[in-house]
């Protein structure tokens, strides 16, 4: 009798290829978020050295200047919080209405309608106001503005089933415009001509309706800057810890499912988007309520669509919308110094921030197509 036949040994595995492994591990590291924010920093940062060195400025003059612009007194600082706390609480309203699967554009036009509205009221009122009546009138005048005007492109697309990126953007050009309008019109905000050299703004806000300062008397910060952190944080625990946050995050990852489970889809989609709104409306107001306590017609400075480019770059996280508010608010500051300082124009910060954009989009969709393809 033939003995049994001897097991056949498994194939010995094919050699991985040591970049392989390398690519394996190292891939999940280069799509973190933290990972990807860096990256883009530094390309970004090497492309205003770039801009430096062709504006003929010496790097480290340029860089002197920033620093002193962004940290280099009270002042300083104090400017950098308020314009961040701005660009935070716009922030703020474009991940709510992100979450529920919505993309506004408008934060521009929003930031107008609450401006002008907090002028409108702030003007109005008699000038021995006290400050605990008028600024929360300013304030809350401000919201309802913004968020009304958010309203508008929620009701066309739970009516008209109109996209969002395309009423919000357009209703950006009319808040704009109307700002102009009142500025220049004395039968509407414009302060009462007494010469060629009358500006085109409303009269300043009386002492009542005007945001306090915070800290010392050498610094501007203001208390916008304390409500910008209460919302950002307040907004998060509802978004990760209410039934609010969950049916959010429902209608923004399928509509159509929220709809069979019962969910008021369009009532949710609707309030994101006045809520972002609102938020806009809110940091229009304060821009109003600080100093020089007027609007003008170019009060708004693009604070809108920075706020757009704070909330892409945010992802979503609540945490991130502060940190990149305070990295735009202080950049943004240290801009203007940079051009009185050191000759660079301060529009090479807004092409740095710009290409940050640019960079963690790109970035972003690389790695995401490198998980689908693993």
């Amino acid at each position: 009798m033939s003995p049994p036949p001897l097991p056949l040994s498994a194939p010995a595995p094919a050699p991985v290829h040591p970049l392989r492994t390398a690519r394996t591990r190292v891939g999940p590291v280069l799509r973190h978020p933290v990972a990807v924010g860096l990256l883009a920093v530094v390309l970004a940062g090497a492309a205003g050295l770039g801009l430096v060195k062709g504006a003929g400025t010496d790097p480290a003059v340029a860089w002197d200047a920033l620093v002193e612009g962004m940290f280099g007194s009270p002042y300083a600082v104090g400017s950098s919080l308020n314009s961040a706390a701005v660009l935070a609480l716009i922030a703020t309203g474009f991940t709510v209405a992100h979450r529920a699967g919505l993309v506004n554009v408008g934060g521009e036009g929003q930031l107008c309608a609450g401006g002008l509205a907090a002028a409108a009221v702030g003007v109005a009122l008699p000038a021995g106001v006290p400050a605990a009546l008028g600024v929360p009138l300013v304030l809350v005048a401000g919201c309802v503005a913004g968020g009304a005007w958010a309203g508008i492109a929620g009701w066309l697309r739970a009516k008209r089933g109109t996209s969002e990126v395309i009423t919000t953007l357009l209703l950006n050009f009319i808040g704009v415009g109307l700002v102009s309008v009142a500025v220049h019109e004395e039968a509407l905000l414009r302060q009462p001509v007494t010469s060629s050299e009358t500006l085109p703004q409303s009269a300043p806000l009386p002492e009542g309706a005007r945001l306090p300062l915070i800290g010392s008397m050498e610094s501007p910060a203001t208390a916008i800057v304390v409500v910008a952190a209460v919302a950002a944080l307040v907004t998060g625990v509802v978004l990760r810890h209410t039934a609010v946050g969950l049916r959010l995050r429902s209608v923004g990852h399928s509509p159509a499912a929220s709809a069979r489970l019962g969910l008021p889809v369009a009532r949710l989609e609707t309030g994101g988007l006045a809520f972002a709104g609102a938020a806009a409306g809110l940091a229009g107001a304060a821009l109003v309520a600080i100093a020089p306590y007027v609007l003008a017609e170019h009060f708004s400075s693009g604070y809108g669509f920075s706020g757009l480019v704070v909330g892409l770059l945010a992802r979503g996280s609540l945490t991130a919308v502060v940190a990149v508010s305070l990295l735009f608010g202080f950049l943004t500051n240290g801009g203007i110094n940079l051009q009185l300082a050191a000759g660079v124009p301060a529009s090479s910060v807004q092409i740095v921030q710009s290409l940050l954009v640019l960079f963690v989009a790109a970035a972003m969709f690389g790695t995401t197509r490198n998980g689908r393809a693993s």
